[in-house]
């Protein structure tokens, strides 16, 4: 299993889902990707830590009362100094939505926006160290910001995070750059300029691993999710986008059908 001992600074740590409907979210996920739940914690609200044998793999946070917001899936970055993070995001461009706070001894959160609008936690270790396992099927695999502000993203999360930037493809068709080279990224920046619909705002995605992405879509549909975008081969794995019963979106990577074809 392939377990993370330590998380790189500025590299995805956490995900975590604010849910609408808490007890049906632990269901879907359990069925689907063999998830299992620790006990609430009702200090914090009901948050959950979610767990795939045994390893916490992400979260899961009841919505409060007033909370307005769609249902979805939240990515953290890890930082050694979340108040200092915040500072620095504010000073390039960025904006904030939850300002630093000590979460008791389990470490330091924080939200803030990206200049093209993109919501993005961050996380400063205490005891927990977020999640302990990626890239084994039920697993995050991998994160990626969608954003109509490619030419300032880069940058921000370069200066603010401290990213060690790869430009992964620069065409008019495919603008792509990663944290780390190759096959030792951690997460990824894509221009979706051209293509996010109207109304859809920039923003993080996080991609599940799966043994099998087309099993998984059925098992989402049969579950009372959604399929989002079908399964489709790429140069990555394959790939497909679903929504679980409330309409929480997230992506799915897994082994290709067939071997794509060179470009």
């Amino acid at each position: 299993m392939p377990t993370r001992d330590t998380i790189p600074a500025g590299a995805p740590c956490w995900v975590d889902l604010m849910t609408s409907d808490a007890a049906g979210a632990k269901a879907f996920y359990g069925e689907l990707f063999g998830w299992g739940a620790e006990e609430p914690a009702a200090e914090f609200g009901g948050y959950t830590n979610l767990t795939k044998d045994g390893v916490r793999v992400g979260g899961l946070m009841p919505k409060q009362p007033g909370m307005d917001a769609p249902d979805g899936w939240s990515i953290y970055l890890s930082t050694p100094d979340a108040e200092k993070t915040v500072t620095a995001a504010t000073e390039h461009g960025g904006g904030v939505i939850v300002g630093s706070m000590a979460v008791a001894d389990l470490g330091v959160m924080a939200v803030v926006t990206d200049p093209g609008g993109a919501a993005v936690g961050l996380w400063q270790p205490g005891l927990h160290t977020g999640f302990g396992v990626t890239a084994e099927p039920g697993a995050p695999a991998w994160f990626e910001l969608l954003t109509r502000d490619y030419n300032a993203a880069v940058p921000f999360y370069r200066d603010v995070f401290g990213w060690d930037v790869h430009v992964a493809a620069d065409t008019p068709e495919f603008r792509y750059s990663t944290y780390g080279p190759g096959d030792a990224a951690h997460a990824g920046i894509m221009d979706a300029s051209g293509f996010l619909p109207d109304g859809v705002p920039a923003h993080w995605s996080v991609y599940f691993a799966t043994a099998d992405t087309d099993a998984t879509l059925e098992r989402v549909a049969a579950l009372g999710g959604s399929v989002v975008l079908p399964a489709e081969d790429t140069p990555y794995g394959r790939l497909a986008a679903a929504a679980d019963p409330t309409g929480a979106v997230f992506k799915l990577v897994g082994p290709n059908v067939s071997t794509p074809a060179a470009s």
